[in-house]
C-alpha cells in the first residue's frame, strides 16, 4: 500500500535523529515485561440531526436537510499495542493534562499491572509528558507511574511514524462515518468497534526500517563534512 509522508523539506538533524529512534523502537522483539505502545490523542465532534425534514411530493422522494445541531465535542485517547493486537479508546470531555495523567495511570494499573516498564511512542502535544502526572497527582504517585514509562516522541510533521494514527485512520473509515447525538453514544460506539477489533487481533505490518530510510529519506539527512 502506497504512503504520503509529511516531512519536513529541508533536512534536520533533530528529525532523522528521533525518526531513527522511533524505527528502532518498532524493531524491539515483543516483550511482556517491557510492552511499548502507540498514542494518538485525535478531537470527534458530536452532533444530532437536524429533526426537520424537506416537504415532498408523493411522487418524489423524501428528502431531509443536511443543517444539524451541534451539541459539542468529544476527545479521544487512542493506546495501540501492536504486538499484541491490543487497542483501547478514552472518550473524554477535554484533552488536559490532567486527562493525559489519569489515561496513564489506567495504562500502568489496569491494562498492564505487571509490566516492569511501558514504551510510549508518541507525539510532542504539550501534555504529553510526565510532567503532567504532577498536575494530577500527589508527587509520590507520580513519581511511581513516571518510572514505569519510556517515551519516545515522534518528530515534528512526523506523525505518519505514529502507529496509532494508522488504528485512527481505521477506526474513522469504520465507526465514525455517522453523526451521533452525545458523548455517550460516541463512547458505546467506540466500545463495539474496538471489542471487534481486539477480538480479531488485528495487527499492523510495519516494514518501513531505519535502513530504509537511509536509502529512501537520504535527502532528509544533512550532509556531513568530512
Amino acid at each position: 500500500m502506497k504512503r504520503c509522508w509529511c516531512i519536513q523539506p529541508k533536512a534536520n538533524a533533530e528529525f532523522v535523529c528521533r525518526m531513527e529512534d522511533v524505527l528502532d523502537v518498532y524493531q524491539r522483539p515483543h516483550d511482556p515485561a517491557s510492552p511499548w505502545r502507540a498514542w494518538t490523542r485525535p478531537a470527534n465532534s458530536c452532533w444530532a440531526k437536524c429533526a426537520s425534514r424537506c416537504r415532498c411530493s408523493r411522487s418524489a422522494a423524501c428528502r431531509q436537510d443536511c443543517e444539524y445541531e451541534r451539541h459539542g465535542t468529544a476527545n479521544m485517547f487512542v493506546l495501540y499495542a501492536p504486538l499484541e493486537g491490543w487497542r483501547h479508546v478514552d472518550v473524554t470531555e477535554r484533552r488536559t493534562a490532567v486527562d493525559f495523567a489519569h489515561v496513564i495511570k489506567d495504562l500502568v494499573d489496569v491494562h498492564f499491572p505487571r509490566a516492569l516498564r511501558i514504551v510510549l511512542v508518541m507525539d510532542n502535544l504539550n501534555t504529553h509528558g510526565p510532567a503532567s502526572l504532577y498536575e494530577a497527582f500527589a508527587p509520590v504517585e507520580a513519581r511511581r507511574l513516571a518510572a514505569k514509562l519510556e517515551i519516545h516522541y515522534t518528530p515534528k510533521h512526523g506523525s505518519w511514524l505514529d502507529m496509532a494514527e494508522l488504528e485512527l485512520s481505521i477506526l474513522a473509515r469504520q465507526c465514525l462515518g455517522k453523526r451521533m447525538d452525545s458523548r455517550s453514544h460516541l463512547a458505546s460506539e467506540v466500545a463495539a468497534w474496538e471489542d471487534r477489533r481486539n477480538a480479531s487481533h488485528a495487527t499492523i505490518d510495519w516494514r518501513f526500517t531505519t535502513a530504509d530510510t537511509r536509502i529512501k529519506l537520504k535527502r532528509l539527512y544533512p550532509a556531513v563534512q568530512l
